[in-house]
């Protein structure tokens, strides 16, 4: 029997992907749905940025939905190849929002884009910002995915039955260590292993940012490909927040306190980054209203979770 769903999920090997697989195949296996997913077995893999191995890949799956997740996601990684984040974040979109309206037009296609578009607006707003926010991105990251976002919403005026998430920071346990909260876990991990001197070298800790846990945020994504009531279109764009930011230092010192041991933290100059928006925090009502979506996973339990990773992988 041919599955109800027919998920091709794009960058299914990344942190988030292998999350949202995770998320899926437990649906699947509670036997309330049927679901099949595409882009996450042996072979499936496909770069987007080469339109026609994006076309053929929408055409072999014939999708109901599309959660297109791959990208450049690393704000440092984009900012030393420029080209290629924009050749990944802008044009891979449109490739593969192109080839769904080709070859299975009736397909929700769910951009993940970011936080990171609002920029300026940052500091414009005084408390959560929401979807009606301009978005004045201030990074090369920020603008690849501003501009995906803006082209996706353009194109959901021409058949594309488009869902958008602009998710706020979120981490799990197997994210890589070049994101704060996992680096940090990873360091307090080693100093417990003894394999590492109790200090810490930091950057900017005076920072304020909106985390979630991944494995909340995909099931928003989840609920957006599954739901056949989910609203699509041009209006449909969505922030992904807790509600609440986090002081990046608090993060540190929570993981501190989870370890039990006494560490000693050093801000490094070199870690410094310049014009960082001190404060950035979302308005997830519209999210909750549509989708039903909240947060369920509690900061202090994710920051558990992540150490106790970190502590099993050192």
């Amino acid at each position: 029997m041919d599955p109800q769903h027919r998920v091709l999920i794009t960058g299914a090997g990344g942190f988030v992907g292998t999350l949202l697989v995770r998320h899926l195949e437990a649906i699947r296996g509670d036997g309330a749905s049927s679901v099949a997913i595409y882009g996450a077995a042996e072979g499936e893999a496909f770069d987007i940025s080469d339109s026609e191995a994006a076309d053929r890949a929408v055409q072999a799956a014939r999708p109901t939905a599309v959660v297109h997740l791959a990208a450049i996601a690393a704000p440092a990684e984009a900012h030393r190849s420029p080209r290629r984040a924009w050749e990944v974040n802008l044009y891979g979109a449109m490739n593969l929002a192109e080839a769904v309206l080709r070859h299975a037009p009736e397909a929700r296609f769910i951009n993940v884009g970011s936080s990171e578009a609002y920029g300026d607006s940052f500091l414009a707003v005084e408390g959560p910002i929401s979807e009606a926010a301009p978005l004045q991105p201030t990074s090369v990251y920020g603008a690849t995915k501003a501009a995906a976002d803006l082209m996706i919403g353009q194109m959901a005026h021409e058949r594309l039955k488009a869902v958008r998430f602009r998710p706020f920071n979120h981490t799990a346990p197997g994210q890589a260590d070049t994101y704060v909260v996992s680096a940090f876990a990873r360091q307090i991990a080693a100093i417990m292993a003894g394999d590492q001197e109790p200090v810490i070298s930091v950057g900017n800790l005076d920072v304020d940012r909106d985390f979630l846990d991944a494995r909340d945020v995909v099931r928003a994504y989840a609920a957006a490909a599954l739901d056949p009531f989910a609203p699509t279109g041009p209006a449909s764009v969505y922030n992904l927040a807790s509600g609440k930011a986090w002081r990046i230092g608090d993060i540190l010192a929570k993981l501190i306190e989870l370890s039990g041991m006494g560490v000693e933290v050093r801000v490094d100059p070199d870690r410094l980054r310049p014009n960082l928006v001190p404060r950035a925090e979302g308005d997830a009502r519209k999210v909750a209203s549509d989708l039903g979506w909240r947060p369920e996973i509690a900061f202090e339990d994710t920051l558990r979770d992540v150490l106790d990773f970190w502590r099993g992988h050192g």
